[in-house]
């Protein structure tokens, strides 16, 4: 796990923090190339500079979310951005944790890609990389 990450997840309440290095471990097993590191104030992994998954602390919990999860389809991703491609879920205990499903996601994070990478570049428009 990245040092930042988990300096980041240290920081946690108990049972969030459990959930975090949960999230962390399987997110780091499944995407092996990608780069993580704090981006924004909270844990981001990128492929090739573009920014795939992380998650935060909200007051619904933690949320953990696909910059291009809009795209999956998969019902259980319902919390949509409203202006971009993501998909969030909220986990508020270690137990609500899928790890098939998260797999499944992380899996379909590679394959599925809008380019946040160069969205400034384009004035805000994103384009499909996969």
């Amino acid at each position: 796990m990245h040092p930042e990450i988990e300096a980041y997840n240290h920081k946690q309440e108990p049972q969030d923090k459990e959930i975090c290095n949960l999230l962390a471990l399987i997110i780091d097993r499944e995407l092996t190339n990608a780069e993580s590191k704090i981006w924004h104030g909270h844990p981001v992994w990128f492929l090739d500079g573009n920014p795939i998954v992380g998650y935060s602390k909200q007051k619904k919990g933690l949320r953990l979310m696909f910059w291009s999860g809009a795209d999956f389809d998969e019902e259980d991703l319902d919390i949509r951005g409203a202006k971009f491609k993501d998909a969030s879920i909220f986990y508020n205990s270690v137990t609500e944790i899928e790890e098939a499903k998260l797999k499944r996601w992380l899996k379909k994070s590679r394959d599925i890609q809008w380019d946040y990478k160069n969205i400034v570049k384009r004035k805000g428009q994103l384009l499909r990389l996969k």
